[in-house]
């Protein structure tokens, strides 16, 4: 599990496309300092295992799933990504419950510019419309957000300086893809309130 907040913009080292799946190999001494061999780590959101490692970075495998549902397979050798090692159980929420799971993609469609922030736009796909709530939390890249404004099809939110400087969502333009993660609690109600229609009717 992850808290969103993340630790250390990594650098992408070099990828190996298979047929239905790729290897990744990541630099990103931070968040290696203490890895181990099956170690969870969520690269752009999405969480992944260590396969490989060193002092400097690791290798993880991505499969056709993943590569489906994430923006994983369109990453290049010199792509900056998002990094968060899971959160220890002594550890401090500073964002949201994240799995890492990715729930889907969307496209940057404005960045409008403040005095030292700045509110970005991006689509939202159907599927994922009724999780994502005015001032509820969402994951972007990895990154624990609140939504500022929502749509039917479209939602933003708004960059501090420190998420504009310590994250990708700072450097990315309009046109660009991200992965989104809804709140996990919002699914676990629709289930259980659709459970419970099927057990009364």
């Amino acid at each position: 599990m992850f808290t969103g907040i993340v630790e250390e913009l990594g650098t992408v080292a070099a990828v190996e496309l298979g047929p239905e799946s790729a290897v990744l190999r990541i630099d990103g001494p931070l968040v290696v300092s203490d890895a181990t061999h099956g170690a969870s780590i969520a690269v752009n959101g999405v969480c992944l295992t260590v396969t490989e490692h060193d002092e400097t970075g690791f290798s993880v495998d991505v499969m056709a799933e993943t590569l489906a549902r994430s923006s994983l397979g369109s990453l290049a050798a010199g792509d900056r990504v998002n990094l968060e090692r899971a959160m220890p159980a002594d550890g401090r929420f500073g964002g949201h419950v994240v799995q890492g799971h990715v729930d889907g993609t969307a496209t940057i469609t404005a960045r409008t510019p403040g005095d030292r922030w700045e509110t970005v736009d991006f689509t939202l796909p159907p599927d994922l419309a009724a999780y994502v709530v005015e001032k509820g939390s969402i994951t972007v890249d990895g990154v624990s957000l609140t939504v500022a404004h929502v749509g039917d099809d479209a939602f933003g939110v708004s960059l501090i300086p420190t998420t504009l400087d310590l994250t990708t969502l700072g450097h990315k333009g309009v046109g660009d893809v991200v992965n989104l993660e809804v709140d996990v609690i919002a699914k676990y109600v629709e289930r259980l309130l659709s459970h419970r229609q099927e057990v009364t009717s």
